[in-house]
């Protein structure tokens, strides 16, 4: 027996083969621990946006490239705390595609999964939404973080659908990049790591997820419904800011598009390299 201890970081191949175990691991586990932790995801995901938002809101005078780059690295916090305080997120569940390419996992497994795992999500992010909103977080600032917020939510439900879609795709293959290289990992400190640089790319460089949307644009919802006299205070731009729009404008296509980046371009890739050909 090899007594041999290693603490190298794990090589491509066996990162494809880690990432075939948990998507396994993943479709098999009982719908209320998915949901359970899948809402915990989506709360996870909305505390990144929040403190995103707050940053958004500090930054507004900095250079626009700045700007992004402190908004990105605070937003990482959502991403840290689900991979690392273990939670189910639709969007990196796009790699369960890998188990099921290689016929370990239904497509009736995999939709479960991904349906559950996605509800659960609105669930989380909505409730905090709900939750920020109750606090009153939006006025601190002088009213900067809930102008921030408003200003945020208009620009998404504005995309065009085709627009939506392709940034949706950009944004789930770093999303899903990331998740791919915390499969490496040896330690916490390695799994974070791996997370900051490919996050905090996707939303400097302003590509859309779906799960952070399920934060960012119904707090701005909750705002201009329930505290009409905040956003006439600051003159807040919200024509078009409707639910519908929200689902229909922006939700839909975002998602069509994580699901491309994520199990188009990250997952059916890899395994295509590392796992079509295994035993």
């Amino acid at each position: 027996m090899s007594t041999e201890i290693r603490i190298d970081a794990l090589l491509p191949a066996e990162m494809a083969r880690r990432a075939e175990y948990l998507g396994v691991r993943k479709a098999e586990m009982a719908n209320a621990k998915v949901f359970t932790l899948a809402v915990l995801a989506g709360a996870f995901i909305a505390l990144g946006a929040i403190f995103a938002t707050t940053i958004a809101a500090a930054s507004a005078s900095l250079p626009y490239g700045v700007a992004r780059l402190l908004v990105g690295l605070a937003f990482c916090l959502g991403l840290i705390l689900v991979v690392v305080g273990g939670a189910e997120l639709f969007t990196g569940n796009n790699l369960i595609v890998m188990a099921w390419a290689s016929r370990k996992v239904t497509f009736s497994a995999l939709l479960r999964n991904w349906i559950i795992v996605y509800v659960g999500n609105f669930v989380g992010s909505v409730g905090m939404a709900l939750l920020v909103f109750l606090s009153k977080q939006y006025t601190f600032g002088e009213n900067a973080i809930g102008a921030a917020a408003l200003k945020i939510a208009y620009s998404k439900v504005h995309l065009g659908f085709v627009e939506a879609i392709a940034l949706g795709i950009l944004c789930n293959a770093l999303v899903c990049l990331a998740v791919w290289m915390t499969f490496s990992a040896r330690s916490t400190i390695d799994k974070i790591a791996a997370i900051i640089f490919p996050i905090t790319a996707f939303v400097a460089a302003g590509f859309e997820h779906s799960i952070a949307n399920m934060y960012f644009v119904p707090i701005a919802l909750f705002i201009k419904d329930f505290d009409p006299a905040f956003v006439a205070a600051i003159g807040a731009n919200i024509e078009g800011l409707t639910w519908g729009a929200f689902l229909l404008n922006n939700l839909l296509p975002v998602t069509i598009g994580n699901i491309i980046g994520g199990a188009g371009l990250v997952a059916a890739t890899y395994w295509f390299v590392f796992l079509r050909d295994q035993d």
